[in-house]
């Protein structure tokens, strides 16, 4: 099916082409979008007479794209999700998470927007595309953590594994703290008895 660009679309060409597509592809996205329309001759006529207009408002736009894409490029979303202690989510975190995680830092983000090639299932920071434009896109991370502490030490760098061992040390020096502990007391009593003895022994001794 030949149709003819309103807009820019990756791997097909940029606004005013004209190009063949699959049927399926026009009409179920392509057409319904607005991302084109039939080339037929009366459209082609009609983006003709409108075609320098058009270009004003897409230039318009992609300049308002890329001022946004200067504060959102490089920003990182903290979304807090339960997971197991291996770290898979019980769930998962989609585009509209992304989505709803931008826009409540203050970013007005649609999650039509968000590119994400499969849902999120495992704690750690995932890197995400965000098509501001046609031909702007910007780059975002998701902070994805049980907690916002926990989100704090990714964003430092830490993985959950190294989160895990972190713990599991802490665990193994409270429980060797307090074998030292017991043995002390121990030690303690076992002092206080030879003293006894010693004390006693001494006693004979003197009224020998």
């Amino acid at each position: 099916m030949q149709i003819i660009l309103m807009e820019r679309v990756a791997k097909l060409g940029q606004m005013g082409d004209v190009v063949n597509v699959k049927q399926g592809f026009a009409r179920n996205f392509l057409i319904p979008t607005g991302k084109a329309m039939r080339a037929s001759e009366a459209n082609i006529t009609s983006f003709e007479a409108q075609k320098s207009q058009m270009e004003a408002r897409n230039l318009e736009t992609k300049s308002e794209a890329e001022a946004l894409a200067v504060k959102l490029n490089g920003q990182q979303f903290i979304v807090i999700r339960s997971a197991s202690d291996a770290g898979s989510l019980y769930g998962s975190v989609t585009i509209r998470d992304a989505a709803e995680a931008a826009s409540a830092a203050g970013f007005s983000l649609d999650k039509k927007q968000v590119i994400l090639m499969a849902p999120i299932k495992d704690l750690g920071i995932h890197d995400l595309s965000v098509r501001l434009h046609p031909e702007v896109e910007s780059k975002i991370e998701l902070n994805v953590a049980r907690s916002s502490q926990e989100a704090e030490l990714q964003a430092a760098g830490k993985s959950i594994q190294d989160l895990a061992a972190e713990e599991e040390a802490a665990a193994e020096f409270e429980i060797q703290e307090l074998f030292d502990d017991i043995g002390s007391a121990g030690m303690d009593d076992f002092g206080e008895d030879a003293k006894k003895t010693a004390s006693a022994e001494a006693s004979d001794e003197v009224e020998a």
